[in-house]
């Protein structure tokens, strides 16, 4: 008796835990069916940037999502002919590969060789330039698919959960409205984080926040925090009342109403920043922008074993690595020598990424190579240091592994990405167009032999390493969370609909100041009334 009570209790357990288990794993299933199977449509940019997205669309992939990404037919580093998971819609374009390329290439020559480094303002004529000839080129591109009433007709009829783009790209703001879609942008930086505080509300003081191309760090000295401002001014200036101009008039003929360039960029959900503490100075964040710095960096894979053979050839000396990015093709042959002399005089064995004429003072220590497996190289234990354009990816590479570095910027946000380092003891920096090969032998010598670098740069790696959740699992988080909840609306900020004057009180503070004027008047206007009358009291007595 009891033990067929016993056993029908067990029966009854466990049937209770298997209708538990169904009944948890259909809430589960719920709940991942609602995150992976949206639809994601891709507005993409080119080099650096589109490896940053493409970490992300091949995780996004991964679990489900089905992916879009749609790019012209001049796509440089894009190519649709590859065998993938993600899908690519094509559309043609008035622009040959060859003449964005050659802009792009051309802009990359003038920023690194032409640009002045001692005079700010006539760096800044050329970069103007330089910026809106890459801002026509991105409109033409806009204009091309926009316009395209076929491909507009094929999108709308897709229904995508959500859009995916690179702001510094344009013109995706302008498809979600079209597409009624809402939008989750991934950003490095912009000039004078315009985008982000015009476009996405943030704030920006001047008084500790450095802004783009100013090389300033956030402990800045009184004069510095003068040109700072006057950095920020001139970039307010330029990009809202110069730049903008043609962009809102693209959005009125295409939407049929007026309507403004940031007004409609205001509308995104989401803003996920590829930097992270380790890498940012201290300043204001809102709800709607998420850190995911590092999202690409990975743990070391082996390397290949004629590289290994040369690797370990090093001995307790180790190795550096050099690498100035893809985007480097025609060094000239008296600055590559300079290098290569540079490099000869250490201990160390070195990899340089180059593709050129070989240089005449190359030492034996050295080795050239087309391209180099940088993530592995940085995260194998024999390399010593890291020398380094400063592009964002790079600079994360060797946060994530703790690498320190010498960096040589070139152009862009690459000073500023240095300088950062720098203030933080993980790097030195050289200048590209007047160092010596004293001066990058000496800087060398300094991040390998004095112990405060490896120590400064393993700080920001263990910053780097302790967080809740991976940069990769935080960016995609974001973009499902948008796909379940049709937007992220609630985490913006009631500044995106204020006139510039009630966002900066002025309204209230005049009010105020008239309220103050008022009193002020009529305080003033009874005390010579009183005075009157006790005068006018006063002579009167004495008549008396």
């Amino acid at each position: 008796m009891g033990k067929g009570r016993r056993e029908q209790q067990l029966h009854c357990s466990t049937m209770a835990l298997l209708w538990t288990s169904v009944l948890l794993l259909m809430q589960l299933s719920g709940y991942f069916s609602s995150g992976t199977c949206g639809k994601v449509l891709v507005w993409p940019t080119e080099y650096s940037h589109w490896r940053n997205m493409k970490t992300i669309l091949d995780e996004l992939v991964q679990r489900g999502h089905e992916v879009t990404v749609l790019t012209s037919s001049t796509s440089i580093v894009i190519d649709p002919s590859k065998t993938t998971a993600i899908k690519f819609e094509v559309y043609p374009t008035s622009l040959s590969q060859e003449d964005f390329d050659g802009f792009l290439m051309k802009m990359l020559h003038r920023a690194i060789y032409d640009l002045p480094k001692d005079k700010f303002w006539s760096g800044v004529s050329q970069m103007e330039e330089i910026m809106a000839g890459f801002s026509e080129v991105m409109r033409k591109l806009c204009k091309d698919a926009v316009l395209n009433k076929k491909l507009m007709a094929k999108l709308q009829e897709s229904k995508f959960d959500v859009l995916f783009a690179d702001a510094i790209g344009f013109c995706a703001d302008l498809l979600a409205e079209i597409l009624k879609t809402p939008l989750v942008y991934s950003l490095n930086v912009s000039p004078g984080y315009i985008f982000e505080k015009h476009g996405g509300g943030r704030l920006f003081p001047p008084s500790y926040v450095p802004v783009l191309m100013s090389e300033f760090s956030d402990q800045m000295t009184f004069m510095e925090r003068v040109k700072n401002m006057i950095y920020v001014l001139y970039y307010d200036f330029w990009f809202q009342i110069c730049d903008m101009k043609k962009w809102n008039q693209l959005y009125l003929e295409v939407l049929g109403r007026p309507t403004t360039f940031y007004e409609t960029m205001k509308k995104a959900d989401m803003w996920l920043i590829r930097t992270y503490w380790d890498f940012e100075f201290p300043r204001p964040l809102l709800p709607n922008f998420d850190f995911v710095g590092g999202l690409h960096c990975k743990p070391a894979k082996p390397l290949p074993k004629e590289m290994e053979d040369f690797v370990q050839s090093s001995g307790e000396n180790g190795v550096v690595v050099f690498s100035l990015g893809s985007m480097i093709r025609n060094m000239t042959e008296e600055r590559a020598n300079v290098i290569a002399s540079a490099l000869a005089q250490i201990p160390q064995k070195v990899l340089w990424r180059f593709d050129g004429k070989k240089p005449d003072t190359l030492g034996p220590n050295t080795r050239l190579y087309k391209w180099l497996p940088q993530n592995d190289l940085l995260g194998h234990p024999k390399t010593k240091a890291f020398v380094t354009h400063g592009g964002i990816n790079g600079v994360y590479e060797a946060i994530y592994h703790g690498v320190p570095m010498v960096g040589i910027p070139l152009f862009w946000d690459q000073p500023d990405n240095i300088v950062h380092m720098k203030a933080k003891g993980a790097a030195v920096r050289v200048d590209f167009n007047t160092m010596s090969s004293a001066d990058l032998l000496s800087a060398l010598k300094t991040v390998i032999n004095d112990p405060s670098y490896k120590r400064n740069i393993m700080k920001l790696s263990r910053i780097h390493h302790d967080q809740p959740m991976k940069p990769l699992d935080r960016a995609v988080f974001w973009i499902e969370f948008v796909m379940r909840h049709k937007g992220a609306k609630h985490l913006r900020v009631a500044a995106h609909d204020l006139p510039w004057f009630q966002y900066h009180s002025l309204d209230v503070i005049g009010f105020l100041l008239a309220c103050m004027a008022a009193a002020i008047f009529i305080i003033t206007k009874c005390c010579m009334f009183f005075c009157q009358m006790f005068a006018t009291a006063g002579k009167k007595g004495k008549m008396e």
